[in-house]
């Protein structure tokens, strides 16, 4: 997927719209297997959730506080899926 084909979905009171009427915390995107990354002051770093992947690999913490929108892949409309039930 390119950087246009993503979902862009901003932070409001610490929740996304993560599907119609169905808003999630950042800290579930945190660990979402559909995370691509965070906006944190204006600047996107790579999610947390791509800790795993040998593309990506993140490393770096995110300041959960500071983010203002969140990349999101799920075309599908899928929601929420944790990436703990593919690496446990």
């Amino acid at each position: 997927m390119t950087d246009d084909d993503y979902r862009v979905l901003e932070v409001r009171n610490g929740r996304v719209p993560c599907i119609p009427g169905k808003d999630e915390t950042i800290e579930h995107c945190r660990f979402c297997v559909f995370s691509r990354a965070f906006r944190v002051r204006g600047a996107y770093v790579t999610s947390p959730a791509l800790a795993y992947c040998l593309r990506h690999r993140a490393c770096e913490e995110v300041d959960l506080k500071a983010v203002q929108a969140v990349k999101c892949a799920d075309k599908q409309g899928e929601g929420y899926r944790s990436m703990m039930n593919i690496i446990g």
